[in-house]
């Protein structure tokens, strides 16, 4: 993907005049905006239609750049050298500086260093630290490449910096450390065995979900979120697919591998993520292949879950929530 010196300039001089633009993450596309200029975050809540109780994730290109924003943590320094640039979101105590409605009213801001080197240079180019949560409306499923965020958002964002597919496909992991045990909030490709292995303390996991109507400490812990439109059933792997799906109208079986064997049914197509179940594979097509099939006029989508190991863990998180209906 060659994207030109102008094209970079052009996402920077918007962000710089307070607009919001479409970037590339390493994990997923992001909604991007001035963190420190309440009209341009109040732009971004509006465009998704975001409830106000979820906090943003502010991306910064540097250290020195998080200084400003939040008080450093004695863990700090062993995180970034293991994991940043990366994809991993760190909750920390935010400065003054840090608008409220950036955290949702609480006292604590998400902070993450970028790897994709699109995102990056705007971040270098634009001088700014830049809130940017996934750029989707709010609760559907997560972008990862530039056409998913011009068929939901093309309309009412002046710009989308195209960085081709996302490596990662999901979500980061966000670690709390605003507390005496640091704990994963959010599971991502970074897993808390990864991040125990580095501290060399135990990592605590509390994925969880948020209390309805209260603001939340991170994004991404609401009950139902990353959301099909087309209902979604979530079985183990391993298991059959049931034998109720051969009454019902256009369906969708999607595996974590190609399957051997297809239940042979003209209302029934099959799908899957990965040539051989590699769950690097799964991550990167699971919101694509979401995406591309809530499209289809099929009656139900029909799941494969990961077992809870490595990135699996993640996996199972996100497609939980998808599945919840309020």
């Amino acid at each position: 993907m060659n994207t030109s010196t102008q094209e970079i300039q052009h996402a920077a001089t918007l962000l710089q005049q307070g607009d919001i633009v479409a970037l590339p993450t390493e994990t997923v596309y992001g909604l991007a905006g001035n963190a420190l200029d309440l009209v341009a975050v109040n732009k971004i809540f509006e465009v998704k239609n975001r409830p106000l109780i979820d906090p943003l994730i502010v991306h910064i290109a540097d250290l020195e750049q998080l200084n400003e924003l939040a008080t450093p943590h004695p863990m700090l320094e062993k995180l970034a050298e293991a994991f940043w640039p990366g994809a991993l979101t760190l909750i920390l105590p935010k400065t003054t500086k840090v608008p409220d409605l950036v955290t949702a009213g609480q006292p604590t801001v998400a902070i993450r260093m970028p790897s994709h080197p699109l995102f990056r240079e705007v971040l270098k180019v634009s001088g700014l630290a830049l809130a940017a949560p996934s750029a989707n409306p709010f609760g559907y499923l997560s972008p990862s490449c530039a056409q998913h965020v011009q068929d939901s958002l093309g309309q009412k964002i002046p710009y989308v910096l195209d960085g081709g597919p996302c490596s990662i496909g999901i979500e980061s992991t966000i670690l709390d450390l605003s507390n005496k045990t640091p704990t994963v909030l959010r599971p991502g490709p970074i897993t808390a065995d990864e991040l125990s292995a580095v501290l060399g303390v135990p990592v605590a996991s509390k994925s969880k979900q948020a209390p309805e109507g209260e603001a939340c400490t991170a994004p991404g812990l609401l009950k139902q979120h990353y959301s099909p439109h087309t209902p979604l059933t979530l079985l183990e792997a391993g298991n059959p697919f049931p034998q109720e799906i051969l009454q019902q109208d256009r369906i969708a079986c999607i595996h974590l591998r190609r399957p051997h064997t297809c239940l042979p049914q003209d209302n029934i197509q099959h799908f899957w993520m990965s040539e051989s179940g590699d769950l690097t594979e799964v991550a990167q097509q699971l919101f694509s292949l979401l995406r591309m099939l809530d499209t289809q006029g099929y009656t139900r989508l029909y799941l494969e879950m990961p077992q809870a190991q490595g990135i699996g863990v993640a996996l199972r998180d996100r497609l939980q929530r998808a599945a919840a209906r309020a």
